[in-house]
């Protein structure tokens, strides 16, 4: 073929839209179709504040030879570095811990995690795989901890692991559960919206917004896609609807996609990670501070907020909370939830200060084209299910996403080079 050949992408978020405009460049007709009435997938930035606020991704994590690192250079995008270590950590109480606890408690939790380690490296790797938490269980059985030592372990537990793995230590595998690379260097975010990079990835594709994809036929002479009423033909396909749709069965394929990739979408986890965004008349909180942390009660509550005024100059604070209790407050009215999160603030910073005088909250598992934050190393999940689930069917049906990545799932960057992964496959082939 030549390089007139035709693609769709199915999904406008960074992968899909890597994907396309590297195959646009090459020569390529594409046509982008998008569920939703936006680019941009789970990056998206609300400018309805005055200033950015990001209700998906918000970090580049790792900035040293990091991929969007060298397209915010090359589109001259503004970035800050976030330093995670300028951290208030409150006790269940309400009390600040000094300095020095906070060390020990950080210590405590690496040497906690170094014991698991070696009690997953002396089990037999043919053994059924088991949970994270049983892993934690079997070593923190052998360990003397307060209930408030073990009320602060799981803070740590939920804030270090729980929170950047959008899961329960309870669903995580103990074998692979941090499987894959990270790029080094430090994080940062866009302090002008994740969205520009979004909007200059985008420039001059066909995307075709309010079209959802509800079947994919491919066949050995190309592919067909139906949204509705509406049927788009093409020589390749490309898939990058997130893991969350592919579980939940919405896309139809025809035929069926092989078992090996059906059980990988199975045995992979999706995640989910979700924001309250509170914005208040002044801010009553530590202006300096990036992360203000909480010990709770229960564990893997409320753990969790950043200080936008730190990046943004607004009152305005971000409450983040992972895997069941984030699962749980998605079926909570937005009263529940912001009610929940004052209290929080207030066992903190006292029963006067103001309520919030506008809020937005995340509900990314029930969003219908994500069904979930990012992908996660299940229990009986490994790593090579990202590799399964990457996988081209034949020479016209392809597949890309964070979940796709075995290197760098659940990232944006992950994505983006996914994205470019399989546009290579498809160039490569003509």
């Amino acid at each position: 073929m030549s390089k007139t050949s035709s693609v769709i992408v199915v999904g406008a978020g960074i992968a899909g839209l890597a994907a396309a405009s590297r195959l646009q460049s090459s020569g390529y007709t594409v046509i982008v179709l998008e569920g939703r009435d936006r680019i941009g997938g789970r990056i998206h930035t609300d400018r309805g504040w005055g200033v950015p606020v990001e209700l998906g991704a918000t970090w580049v994590h790792g900035m040293d030879g990091n991929p969007v690192m060298d397209l915010a250079q090359q589109w001259d995008l503004e970035t800050v570095t976030t330093d995670y270590e300028n951290l208030w950590l409150y006790d269940t109480k309400g009390v600040v811990l000094e300095d020095d606890d906070q060390i020990e408690l950080e210590e405590q939790f690496w040497e906690l995690l170094d014991q698991v380690a070696e009690l997953v490296k002396q089990m037999d790797q043919d053994e059924a795989d088991i949970s994270l938490q049983t892993a934690l269980d079997i070593v923190l059985s052998k360990w003397e901890l307060s209930a408030q030592d073990r009320r602060e372990l799981d803070y740590a537990i939920a804030s270090l692991i729980e929170h950047e793995y959008a899961a329960d230590r309870a669903d995580l595998s103990a074998y692979y559960w941090d499987d894959g690379e990270e790029f080094d260097g430090e994080d940062c975010l866009f302090s002008k919206g994740y969205d520009q990079l979004v909007t200059a990835v985008a420039e001059d594709l066909d995307i075709r917004l309010e079209h959802p994809v509800q079947t994919v036929e491919y066949e050995q002479t190309g592919v067909r896609v139906q949204c509705g009423d509406a049927t788009f033909e093409a020589d390749y396909a490309i898939v990058t609807v997130p893991l969350g749709v592919l579980k939940a069965g919405f896309v139809t394929f025809s035929p069926a996609l092989p078992d090996t990739k059906q059980k990988a979408i199975n045995r992979l986890g999706m995640g989910a990670l979700n924001k309250v965004i509170l914005r208040f008349p002044k801010v009553f909180w530590e202006k300096s501070a990036e992360v203000i942390g909480y010990i709770p009660k229960k564990k893997g509550e409320w753990v969790e907020f950043f200080n936008l005024y730190h990046t943004t100059g607004k009152p305005i604070l971000a409450g983040f909370n992972a895997g069941s209790y984030a699962q749980t407050l998605e079926d909570w009215s937005d009263e529940k939830i912001v009610a929940a999160a004052m209290q929080t603030l207030r066992t903190i910073y006292g029963a006067k200060i103001p309520d919030p005088t506008h809020y937005a909250i995340t509900r990314w598992g029930s969003d219908p084209f994500a069904h979930g934050a990012y992908s996660f190393l299940a229990t009986h999940a490994t790593d090579e299910d990202y590799d399964l689930l990457a996988e081209p069917v034949g020479d016209r049906l392809f597949f890309a996403g964070e979940a796709t990545s075995r290197q760098y799932a659940a990232t944006v960057h992950g994505a983006l080079l996914s994205g470019w992964r399989e546009a290579d496959r498809i160039h490569n082939l003509d």
